[in-house]
């Protein structure tokens, strides 16, 4: 979490994009992190809620045990399945804008161990987004940043935490491509997966 809040702090006050965090935590953890982000922060921090919309110059947390899901202009939480064994995934968070949002994306992973956020930065460079990989070697967990750059690689170079604040505010202010193609159904699918709370099989069977 040290490595969000550094973020967090250095990110300029008129930052115009919507920010959205997923941070592995236990089911029943205290409902206490977007209170830890929000001292840190120089943009307000809240909790996820049910349908509300996505706000430019925010930052928006996924509570424990809820994905966090993008769905045109707001979000959805979803008690749906675990991906890479964790709920919130941000697999399903990256997945979910990558669809919503396109080549406005910019996904960031940090610090962390094993492989969530992998599969969910490829979604977003195939629908033409950037993808911000944590240098390993500046990580506390190094193998999220590995893992993510070995499955997806990155649109910039790798970059220590203390560049990421400016690296995305660049990003932030550059015009995003044009939309090229429509996502592919299988990223749908796995989104709509995510979303629902009651596992429908003929959802599990068509994209299987």
């Amino acid at each position: 979490m040290g490595v969000v809040r550094e973020l967090l702090r250095a990110l300029p006050v008129d930052y115009p994009a919507a920010i959205f965090v997923a941070i592995h935590l236990a089911p029943d953890a205290p409902s206490v992190l977007a209170d830890i982000l929000h001292r840190a922060s120089v943009l307000p921090v809240s909790f996820a809620r049910q349908n509300a919309p996505v706000r430019p110059g925010t930052v928006t947390v996924a509570p424990p045990d809820r994905h966090l899901i993008l769905e045109g202009d707001r979000v959805i939480l979803s008690h749906g399945p675990r991906e890479n064994g964790h709920r919130p995934s941000i697999d399903v968070l990256f997945r979910s804008a990558a669809l919503a949002y396109g080549p406005r994306v910019t996904g960031v992973v940090l610090s962390g161990m094993l492989d969530d956020g992998s599969a969910g930065l490829w979604a977003i460079r195939r629908r033409r987004g950037m993808a911000v990989v944590q240098d390993p070697t500046d990580a506390e967990f190094p193998d999220m940043p590995r893992n993510a750059l070995d499955a997806a690689g990155a649109d910039v170079s790798t970059a220590p935490a203390s560049e990421l604040a400016s690296l995305l505010a660049r990003i932030a202010a550059t015009p995003a491509p044009p939309v090229v193609a429509a996502a592919p159904r299988n990223m749908a699918l796995e989104v709509d997966m995510a979303a629902r709370n009651d596992g429908q099989i003929a959802t599990l069977d068509e994209l299987g």
